[in-house]
Parts: C-alpha cells; structure tokens; sequence
C-alpha cells in the first residue's frame, strides 16, 4: 500500500493523469495520488470498476465490495484504466 512518496516526489504529480478521460464502461483501478487529498478509505487502494458517469470533474465507478455494489465519485487523478484482455486461449 501507498503511504509516502520519495522526497524529490513530494507534491509533485502528473498532468497527464490530471486531465485524462474516461468513457461509461472503462474499467479502471484505484490507485491514490498521495500529492491529492483521497476522501475515501485506504481499503479502494488498488480495487477495480467500471465508469458509469461523469459528475463535474469526477467519475462515478461502480465496484463490488463483498457481494454488493457500491458506487463512488473519485477524481481522475486516483484512477488508472485497465485494458481488458479477454478471448478464447487456443
């Protein structure tokens, strides 16, 4: 788990990551960006979801936690997209 950045890091981060887009039905995982305050539990760190929607400048991921669904607003910077591999090995 994430707790401190390295001292030429600190409060340092990337636009890129800032700024990046998602569409409803990406799947995305939780990674926090410890320069941004993450007003959720450290437990997200690393979960998986899907987008839903945009709201202003977050994104609503709906994620499993146990056997319900949860939904929560987190902004980009916290998020990295997954590409799903899938297909039939042969």
């Amino acid at each position: 788990m994430l707790k401190r950045k390295k001292p030429r890091q600190k409060g340092k981060f990337s636009f890129t990551r800032y700024f990046q887009k998602f569409q409803p039905g990406d799947s995305v995982a939780v990674v926090k960006e410890l320069s941004f305050e993450f007003a959720y539990s450290n437990r997200l760190q690393g979960k998986t979801g899907k987008i839903i929607d945009k709201r202003g400048s977050a994104y609503q991921i709906e994620m499993k936690d146990l056997n319900k669904t949860k939904r929560y607003l987190i902004r980009p910077i916290h998020l990295k997209k997954i590409e799903n591999v899938g297909g039939n090995v042969k």
